[in-house]
This record gives structure tokens, sequence and C-alpha cells, in this order.
């Protein structure tokens, strides 16, 4: 196990020997329901179904999907790169030391996921949602957040920080999150946004 830090916030993720540690693996899914020490993809499959599955200590890289959904999966120490998951319908489940490397996740429902020691580097969020999930100390650094949608849920000391705020929605929800100063306006943005405010200065006959 290695650990990552980006600004302030370390987390524990997987250190591999590709070669000598993965054994390469044609599915993700397992009778036996465990899946480990494996690498998987490239690949492009029609359609990715996962449920009550546990993948342990694995790279899953370029791995596009037409369609996804993923039910009551344990993700541990499992590193995914380059993938395209859009759309994916993610249920239940937990995942722990799990980086997300420059995914395309446009449109992805993330629905009462508990997410431990998880990051998110140069993905794509446009129009994701989070509904019902712990991200408690899961960081985005450098993610397109237009329209990610941040629903109920617990998110103390997720490090929101190197993402532009301005365009998400959801933004009370975010308490006791980590950002920088100069995002409280990125934040007020969305919000206002969120609430359909008029501006005072856009009523008309205002002097």
């Amino acid at each position: 196990m290695g650990q990552i830090t980006i600004r302030q916030t370390s987390v524990d993720l997987p250190v591999f020997d590709e070669e000598v540690d993965l054994e390469p693996v044609s599915w993700l899914g397992a009778k036996s329901g465990l899946v480990s020490d494996f690498r998987f993809g490239p690949a492009t499959v029609r359609a990715l179904d996962l449920a009550d599955v546990r993948l342990l200590h694995g790279k899953i890289r370029a791995l596009r999907a037409g369609r996804a959904s993923i039910t009551a999966v344990r993700v541990d120490s499992v590193e995914f790169t380059g993938c395209d998951l859009s759309s994916v319908r993610w249920t239940g489940g937990r995942i722990s030391r799990v980086r997300f490397d420059g995914c395309k996740l446009v449109g992805a429902r993330f629905e009462a996921m508990i997410a431990e020691h998880v990051v998110f580097t140069g993905c794509t969020l446009r129009e994701a949602e989070f509904s019902g999930c712990e991200l408690a100390g899961s960081l985005f650094d450098d993610c397109d957040l237009r329209l990610t949608g941040f629903g109920p849920g617990r998110y103390r000391s997720c490090d929101l920080r190197g993402n532009d705020l301005s365009a998400l929605t959801g933004a009370p929800h975010l308490k006791h999150v980590i950002i920088d100063h100069v995002q409280t306006i990125q934040l007020g943005e969305a919000l206002a946004a969120e609430l359909d405010v008029t501006f005072g200065d856009d009523v008309p006959g205002h002097l």
C-alpha cells in the first residue's frame, strides 16, 4: 500500500508491480463473488452489469461500457484509469482506497454508496449525481464538475480544492467540505444559479 498526497490531503492507495502481482482476467464477474489481484482492459463492452461482487487489488484500464449498472459491489485497492463509464448507475456498496484517474463519468448516478480514501483526478463528472452517499475524506482534483449534483449525504473533509465549483448543484448539502477561499465565490455563484435569484441591477427600471 502506498500513499498519494495532493495538497494537504493524503490517502492510502494501492501500489502494484503489474507484471508480477496482477493476473489478466477476461471479465469482472465471478461465481465465487471475488476477483482479486487482477488487471482488466483495455476493453469495450455493450453492457456492464455487476452485482454482489468484490473487486480486490487490481487495475481496470480503458474500459468503455455502453451501459453500466453496479449494485452492492465492494471495491478495495483498485485503480480505474482512462475508463468511460458515462451514465453508470452505481447503487450501494462500499469502495475503499480507490483511484479514478482520467475517467469519463458523464451523467453517472451514485446512490447510497460509501467511499473511503477515494480520489478522482482529472475526471469528467458533468451532470453526475451523488445521492445519499458518504464521501467523507475523499478528494476531487482537476475534475469537470459542471452540473454535478450533490444531494443529501455525508461530505465531511471531502476535499474539493483544485476544481471549479461555480456550476455544480446542491451546494447547501456540502457541509464540512474542504475548499480554498477563492472557491467561496464559486459556491456563491452555484447557489445563486440554483435559487434562480434576480439581481437588483437586472430589475427593469432599476436606478
